[in-house]
């Protein structure tokens, strides 16, 4: 069935399709929709955003039907620039309470008409299952406003930095919100009005609070070189990689710092290191997963028109980004139906808000994280009642 949801927020259910409006009604188990709501009760699902990686209804809609389509925009900017008029909250109220219903008509159909038209003109992605998910993790941390308080950090605000963080925090919402095509090795980015975890200052961070009792963070070890490691089909090291490198590259001649700068700067660069290309095979990964023009990695990502300069670094980033999100959603799946929740990701961490109930669980959330597709990842674990004041558990 080709549908749309009504609206994204969990009070305003129903959905529209074959020109019917169904109200306060269970969208259907399976179907064709535009894009990820909340509201989809599986995933036997068509999306046609995934299949456009993220493009927008305009960039979707074919040609015979842009004059619709930009008729129909128009109007809709016109209702919304009407609503921050009269300040109506589009968070508080339901779209279809807002709009006429002839024109929720036009739109709703007009959306069901572009969807169509990309699901039957644009190929399948190979990697629409992990996409998929990723949306869906995405959606669940988007629906979950965070606990924001300044009083740990009062005492920085007078400087001009701290000015300009008070007023961003009093100008979006307390959420994040993410872009899963924000880059094209897919790390995420965050959307215009989301709080910006990803950028925040460290000094900063105090002020993000736990919801429950605890937040705590499952954070990879040197996460990228030990995709390195994997890709070359190198047994991973038990212990910190840093430390590792210490004693079988550089013969404990180095401090670990000095070890992993020395590493870090050979990793993307045209340094030349026998000891270290020996163990990290740089070569031969570049030239499994690059022909020379593209890149397509092991979860389906393709990266077109890349230069021997960035290849490397594309494979090993876009690899390593997508191992996180593929171990966050395992996380995210073990924790339905509890209080405590997966409240943000901050690169290559997640940031877990525990619940006191669910303390007995932390070990198996752990051990689903770091036994990745590739082998036992060795993970840090920190928890605090704030992001600020992170302590390393040994565990």
């Amino acid at each position: 069935m080709l549908f749309q949801p009504l609206d994204k927020k969990a009070g305003c259910a129903g959905y529209y399709a074959n020109n019917k409006l169904q109200l306060e009604t269970r969208l259907p188990l399976n179907g064709e929709t535009w894009e990820f709501s909340g509201h989809l009760c599986g995933s036997q699902y068509e999306i046609g955003q995934i299949y456009t990686s993220g493009g927008t209804l305009t960039q979707g809609c074919p040609s015979h039907m842009r004059e619709e389509w930009e008729n129909i925009k128009k109007t809709l900017r016109s209702y919304l620039k009407s609503f921050r008029t009269s300040r109506l909250s589009l968070d508080e109220n339901c779209f279809y309470d807002v709009v006429p219903e002839y024109f929720l008509y036009q739109y709703l159909e007009a959306k069901n008409k572009i969807t169509r038209h990309v699901l039957d003109t644009v190929p399948r992605p190979v990697n629409y299952g992990f996409m998929y998910n990723l949306v869906e993790l995405l959606s669940d941390i988007r629906s979950r406003e965070l606990s924001v308080n300044i009083s740990p950090i009062q005492h920085l605000l007078s400087s001009v930095r701290g000015q300009n963080f008070h007023r961003t925090l009093q100008t979006v919402n307390h959420v994040c919100d993410y872009n899963p095509w924000g880059t094209i090795t897919g790390r995420l980015s965050t959307n215009p009005n989301s709080l910006p975890i990803l950028t925040m200052n460290k000094e900063f961070r105090a002020c993000i609070k736990s919801k429950n009792d605890w937040l705590v963070e499952l954070d990879f070890n040197a996460a990228e070189l030990r995709v390195l490691l994997a890709l070359a089909g190198v047994e991973q090291p038990k212990n910190d990689i840093h430390n590792w490198n210490v004693k079988n590259v550089f013969d404990g001649e180095l401090s670990r710092e000095e070890a992993k700068v020395k590493t870090f700067a050979w990793l993307y660069s045209n340094k030349e290191n026998k000891d270290l290309e020996s163990l990290y095979n740089k070569k031969i990964v570049r030239d499994k997963y690059w022909d020379g023009l593209k890149i397509e990695t092991d979860y389906g990502r393709i990266i077109e028109n890349v230069d021997e300069h960035h290849a490397l670094n594309y494979i090993v980033q876009s690899t390593t980004i997508d191992m996180v999100h593929e171990q966050a959603y395992k996380v995210y799946e073990l924790l339905k139906g509890r209080k405590s929740h997966i409240a943000f990701l901050i690169h290559d961490a997640v940031y877990i808000d525990l619940a006191d109930e669910d303390r007995n669980e932390l070990l198996n959330l752990l051990d689903t994280f770091r036994k990745t597709r590739y082998d036992m990842f060795k993970v840090n674990v920190s928890a605090g009642r704030n992001l600020g004041e992170m302590k390393e558990l040994k565990i």
